[in-house]
């Protein structure tokens, strides 16, 4: 389900779901549903294929993975951060949002934008370099909670999952200079 939009190759999303790209073959499967029965179908149906996703990037990694979040609350915007102690890309995929799309962007990240009743939340995946010491992933975290964590500090500590994920679907993703700033 990998498509490249917008610099971005989409793993899965519910968030920009177009009735008419699937109307036609909605119709022709389910003749007898009316239009509202078949946008609740197309829901279901995108909703299975997220399965079918977990599935292909069952891929384990040597380290947990850091989760770096860009929280929007009805009260203004946070950061913080969480850890995927398996290491395993497919875990990336779970979400409580209302509506989510997980993709890997231009530098090779993967990501997520996240929708939910109080706004937006931006995440982005990063599994953390076999040289990191606890000590650096502890001052890494904490930079990234205090909302000072720099581009340059976080791919000092982890790599990109994109290469991974390239990996399983076949895309490429060219090697990019690293700036200083998160691109967000």
């Amino acid at each position: 389900m990998s498509s490249q939009a917008n610099d971005r190759h989409v793993i899965w999303g519910n968030i920009n779901l177009n009735f008419d790209d699937w109307k036609d073959d909605l119709m022709e499967q389910y003749p007898d549903l009316s239009e509202d029965e078949l946008i609740q179908k197309m829901h279901e149906i995108n909703a299975d294929y997220l399965g079918d996703e977990r599935m292909n990037l069952n891929v384990q990694l040597s380290q947990p993975i850091l989760v770096v979040a860009d929280i929007g609350r009805w009260d203004g915007r946070y950061s913080g951060y969480a850890e995927i102690k398996s290491g395993k890309i497919c875990d990336c995929l779970y979400t409580e949002m209302d509506m989510c799309e997980w993709y890997v962007d231009k530098y090779g990240d993967l990501r997520a934008d996240a929708v939910h009743h109080d706004g937006r939340n931006y995440y982005l995946y990063r599994v953390y370099k076999d040289t990191a010491t606890d000590t650096q992933i502890e001052n890494l975290k904490a930079k990234i909670y205090e909302g000072k964590a720099t581009r340059a500090d976080i791919t000092r500590i982890t790599r990109r999952l994109g290469d991974d994920i390239a990996a399983v679907y076949g895309f490429h993703i060219p090697r990019q200079k690293q700036s200083k700033e998160i691109a967000r």
